[in-house]
């Protein structure tokens, strides 16, 4: 319960955040590429930190760790509901991001510890998984209820009672754990991490602003390249680094990390542009827009419940191989819409797009856990939701350029459309680009990999 509340806290701020975005820009003066550091200055310091944030649950606690995480995100979140203009936004934005890294990750290994049998552990993901969905339908109604009422502040304030709830809650519901052997803390490798992600990401984002050949973007993408060759250099050379290779040794776990990349690389791009299509081409306002992008949700959390199921009948292979294929035609079919497309249509695309993150997302998670070694259950999360986040930063961050350079950085309605299908044509490629992986990499091993009993140490 209490993993899956902290799961439903990240995604409810995500996802109202996604859809206020425009509200929030029209108020602080932003182009798109301004909105686009609002989402990913959460997304950038959450992607960066993830792994150093699994080797401090591990070493010190993970439910000590994910109380301060807890702590980090709702001191984040007040200050951007106080903040007087957008620098100010940004840094509360970094804060949450910080504080989602300290205790998402150490969510789902609290989950893992508590659930040692494999099928009840595979029910439990199943629902954890099931709150981004659930996230995705409270978020666009009480935070899109709360925007067009009582103003985009406001939105930061509703996750605090979560929050709250969740830290009271971990107290009779879960017992400390460590790792066996803790680990130690790679500074070179992260700091590393840090610019290479931070220097792509200044890149993508202002390339179409201040020009693909101006200075400051050559040299923030030549820091990013040589940042991203010191990474691989210092985790190849380093014993305790943040990504050891001998955790990719295990074939499913390296395939599902990556699966778990290309994922959410075309699906936060599509949760950042579809609800500007609704205010900026069909004139809804945020709680409109909200509603608009309910189909998504709906058939995500409905889907979530069979998941286990489906996964047993089928296996892990041909479900996330499905998954992603039909997030990819989602996706193509949303490219395809303009001012005049039949609001049914787009309904239908979204509806895809939720029904493949349904059947993937719980089965991702479950290769990856159970392809892990039980002393380094903390790394293993981590290593997953780095690899969602950095596929999360970029769509937002490459996909979101892509779309800027079709549509305009103020785009309109005539031009919204040409952006779109550049944008959301790349993300759909890409997920079918998984789907392939995912046939392919994953073997039927995989499949009694996942419903073998593999108790996880606490």
């Amino acid at each position: 319960m209490l993993a899956r509340g902290r799961r439903l806290v990240a995604q409810v701020d995500t996802s109202v955040v996604n859809l206020a975005v425009k509200r929030i820009g029209a108020e602080l003066g932003s182009t798109v590429s301004g909105m686009q550091w609002i989402v990913d200055a959460y997304n950038l310091v959450y992607a960066a930190l993830l792994l150093t944030a699994g080797a401090f649950g591990d070493r010190h606690g993970r439910r000590r760790i994910f109380v301060c995480g807890l702590l980090l995100f709702a001191a984040g979140s007040i200050l951007c509901a106080a903040a007087p203009n957008t620098a100010i936004l940004l840094a509360g934005r970094a804060i949450t991001g910080f504080g989602a890294a300290l205790e998402l990750p150490m969510s789902l290994v609290l989950l893992t510890l508590a659930y040692p049998e494999t099928k009840s552990r595979q029910r439990a993901v199943g629902l954890w998984a099931s709150c981004y969905g659930l996230a995705f339908v409270v978020g666009p109604t009480l935070g899109g209820s709360l925007v067009d009422t009582a103003g985009w502040r406001s939105i930061f304030c509703m996750v605090l009672p979560l929050c709250a709830a969740a830290i009271l809650l971990v107290r009779h519901a879960s017992k400390e754990s460590f790792a066996p052997a803790g680990r130690r803390l790679d500074i070179p490798g992260q700091a590393a991490a840090v610019i290479a992600l931070s220097g792509l990401s200044f890149a993508a984002i202002e390339g179409e602003h201040l020009g693909w050949s101006s200075v400051p973007v050559l040299a923030a993408t030549a820091v990013g390249a040589i940042a991203v060759v010191g990474f691989v250099f210092i985790a190849r050379r380093t014993a305790h680094g943040l990504v050891p290779s001998d955790l990719f040794q295990q074939a499913p776990f390296g395939v599902s990390v990556a699966i778990a990349g290309m994922m959410t690389l075309g699906m936060y791009a599509l949760l950042f542009l579809m609800p500007l299509y609704f205010q900026t081409v069909r004139g809804r306002g945020v709680l409109g827009a909200g509603l608009e992008m309910l189909p998504l949700s709906t058939a995500y959390v409905l889907v979530s419940q069979w998941n286990g199921k489906i996964v047993q009948a089928v296996g892990a292979r041909w479900t996330m191989a499905t998954g992603m294929a039909a997030m990819g035609m989602g996706e193509l079919a949303c490219a395809t819409i303009r001012a005049d497309t039949n609001g049914w249509y787009v309904s239908f695309a979204l509806c895809v797009v939720g029904v493949g993150l349904g059947l993937n997302t719980a089965p991702v998670n479950n290769v990856a856990m159970s392809s892990a070694p039980r002393s380094r259950a903390g790394l293993a999360s981590g290593l997953l939701n780095t690899s969602r986040m950095i596929g999360a930063t970029l769509g937002v961050a490459v996909l979101g350029a892509l779309f800027v350079r079709f549509a305009g950085p103020a785009p309109s309605a005539q031009t919204f459309g040409a952006g779109l299908k550049a944008a959301l044509g790349a993300g759909g490629a890409v997920e079918l680009v998984g789907a392939f992986v995912a046939a392919i990499f994953i073997r039927p091993t995989a499949r009694r990999a996942t419903n073998r009993r593999r108790p996880l140490a606490a």
